[in-house]
């Protein structure tokens, strides 16, 4: 993913609001599952990291990447942002 496509995404989502909180203890598979379905159903998701969280949300943004074969975006303090395209992209990427 290009530095420009990254910024497009990040406009994106900057209007969205978060969909689901996680912190490095939830990592289950369980709610690995949740993101993935929430991937099948939108390509952009934000997703809150629990303030009490102490852990690195870029490290749990990249561990959530790595198990539901996204991209991680950004990371914005406690926020993180993936993308996964859709079989049928709804969201055109800029070149």
């Amino acid at each position: 993913m290009t530095n420009k496509q990254r910024a497009y995404l990040s406009s994106l989502a900057s209007e969205m609001s978060p969909i689901l909180q996680i912190g490095k203890a939830s990592l289950t598979p369980e709610y690995t599952n949740a993101v993935d379905e929430a991937l099948e159903a939108r390509e952009l998701i934000k997703i809150n990291v629990l303030k009490n969280c102490f852990d690195d949300p870029k490290e749990i943004a990249q561990t959530l990447s790595e198990r539901t074969h996204s991209e991680v975006v950004r990371v914005i303090g406690r926020k993180i942002i993936l993308y996964r395209a859709a079989k049928k992209p709804s969201i055109k990427l800029p070149q």
